[in-house]
């Protein structure tokens, strides 16, 4: 990989060479993947860029961590759709704001990212089965993922994981482990299992090169906007890997010189577990906290990444915000009847967080924003009608449609 130099420890700076099995350090601290921004741009550049005709991840090779001869995965995961929002906007009380669907993955969520690195690098290393925890969206876009490039799966989820999500593992052929307990339950569960066997680890806060495959999310965001940089990108969060990788993105882009400033970054946590967000607001060093939030695949008590997650927020001077399940709920449907968009709770925390901070002041209503919606909601169909709420249902009858339209202020 001649754009890749090493990997360094983001707590000790210890450093490694960058092969495929790569881990954590032995202090403990994530590693960061190391780039040739002087070679990088020697291959890409808007032009080339506006002329390559794959549109997905892969396009950004460049910037990604795999050898030059690996062939990309079956499935076809990224360069999903940036849609311009101004009714949304107009509603907010926003100059400009857009919505990133990627929830139209292969698997309906932006977890498609990390987890088709996962099955490249995992090729790479002679691996044939691949295993990680999750709530619910790294398990589903593993397993599929996985699936379609002929790799057996381990997954383990919390009980509590969407019946949804469940039922895409199950399809797509992943042993599941259901833990009857809590995700860091199921995160030490599945780390013992995967030093036991030997499986390929896919978990995100330990794998340092699936961060590499979430920054492509920004990589679109940005070159889809034609290279104009917007003031805000909003993102919820979980373990902290998601916006670490959209902030390795936007550096990435920086310093091989196709955009001239970075966003700020929106952190956005759900009110009942905000450990990162906690540790913004107080300057304290984070702790745990019960993961007390509908929103299930953020909620992450112990946040594995937080690390990396908390230096994108503090070195882009972000913001960060926190919302209640009900004001969660109530983006789903703002979502929903405005732009057409149909989001998971997590999914939409992000854009629940923009119309919060607009609320507090804590960024100026003239700014343009990108908000990133990161799982469909048919993931999960029981808080989509907690949401939106049951419709009328009526007796094959005319009089019987009339009244309940009355009922329901309906005037066809």
């Amino acid at each position: 990989m001649k754009n890749v130099t090493h990997a360094k420890c983001v707590r000790c700076g210890a450093e490694y060479e960058a092969v495929p099995g790569l881990t954590t350090c032995t202090c403990g601290g994530m590693l960061d993947i190391q780039y040739d921004y002087g070679y990088i741009r020697t291959l890409v550049s808007r032009e080339t860029l506006s002329g390559c005709r794959d549109y997905s991840m892969w396009r950004y090779r460049p910037f990604l961590p795999v050898e030059p001869d690996s062939p990309p995965t079956p499935l076809r995961v990224g360069w999903s759709p940036l849609y311009p929002a101004p009714r949304l906007a107009q509603v907010l009380g926003l100059k400009a704001l857009y919505i990133k669907d990627d929830g139209q993955n292969p698997t309906s969520s932006l977890k498609d990212r990390a987890s088709a690195m996962a099955v490249v690098k995992a090729r790479e290393a002679g691996a044939d089965t691949i295993a990680c925890s999750s709530t619910g969206n790294a398990a589903s876009s593993l397993a599929g993922n996985a699936a379609a490039a002929g790799l057996h799966t381990y997954i383990f989820v919390p009980a509590r994981a969407p019946k949804g999500k469940v039922a895409q593992l199950m399809i797509f052929g992943a042993t599941v482990i259901t833990v009857d307990g809590s995700y860091e339950d199921t995160f030490e569960l599945s780390k013992a299992a995967i030093d036991k066997w030997g499986w390929y680890n896919r978990n995100a806060a330990i794998n340092p090169y699936l961060l590499e495959g979430k920054k492509t999310v920004t990589l679109e965001i940005l070159e889809q906007l034609g290279w104009q940089v917007p003031d805000y990108i909003a993102l919820s969060v979980g373990d902290g890997c998601t916006i670490a990788g959209a902030w390795k993105g936007l550096k990435d882009l920086y310093a091989a010189g196709l955009i001239d400033r970075l966003p700020r970054l929106i952190s956005v946590q759900a009110e009942g577990c905000c450990p990162l967000n906690r540790a913004i607001q107080t300057g304290e060093p984070w702790s745990p906290m019960e993961e007390n939030t509908l929103a299930d695949s953020i909620a992450v008590g112990v946040p594995r990444n937080a690390d990396k997650a908390l230096m994108a927020i503090r070195e882009s001077q972000g913001v960060a915000v926190n919302v209640s399940d009900g004001e969660i709920l109530a983006a789903m449907r703002l979502l929903g009847r405005t732009c057409g968009v149909f989001g998971e709770p997590a999914g939409v925390t992000g854009t629940a967080g923009v119309k919060k901070a607009l609320e507090l002041g804590l960024i100026d209503p003239a700014s343009t924003v990108v908000s990133v919606v990161t799982g469909n909601g048919l993931k999960d169909v029981a808080n989509g009608i907690q949401a939106a709420g049951e419709p009328m249902l009526v007796r094959p009858d005319m009089d019987c449609l009339l009244s309940a339209f009355a009922q329901h202020s309906i005037t066809p």
